[in-house]
């Protein structure tokens, strides 16, 4: 299975000229904790509520700071042709819970998220079942 199997393709993402503001806002109003900010038609970093958090709040800055000032610069993605399983093993390395999804030419394409890859593979775990079962049935029959 592959990430553009269990990827979101209805994401935000958020401009960095945008306000902090205006990115809680949109994380508030989508229920979403993670946005990827884009220039150009390019990924080029992210913010979290914890980068707000941690970056902004604590810090006492300006809710009209603007998104690259507390943006994650170092861009952590995945490819939509990557597998679920090298995915998951990728998130628990780097310690994330969400990254932005790209195709091949490096344009952004969907989210995916520790959610995401769980249903993905307890789906892929039913299935599975569902395949030992239907042949632990043909073998009994056949008996």
């Amino acid at each position: 299975m592959y990430i553009k199997d269990v990827m979101s393709t209805e994401y935000q993402w958020i401009a960095p000229e945008a306000t902090i503001c205006e990115a809680a806002r949109l994380m508030k109003d989508q229920d979403i904790g993670f946005l990827p900010i884009g220039e150009n038609d390019r990924l080029i970093g992210t913010v979290t509520d914890r980068d707000i958090t941690l970056r902004a709040v604590a810090d006492n800055l300006n809710t009209s700071t603007q998104v690259r000032d507390i943006m994650t610069p170092q861009l952590m993605y995945c490819y939509d042709d990557q597998s679920v399983d090298e995915i998951c093993q990728n998130m628990a390395e780097i310690k994330v819970r969400r990254l932005p999804v790209v195709n091949r030419d490096k344009r952004l394409v969907g989210t995916v998220s520790l959610g995401d890859l769980a249903q993905a593979q307890t789906q892929q775990s039913g299935e599975a079942l569902q395949s030992i079962t239907n042949c632990d049935n043909a073998v009994s029959q056949a008996a």
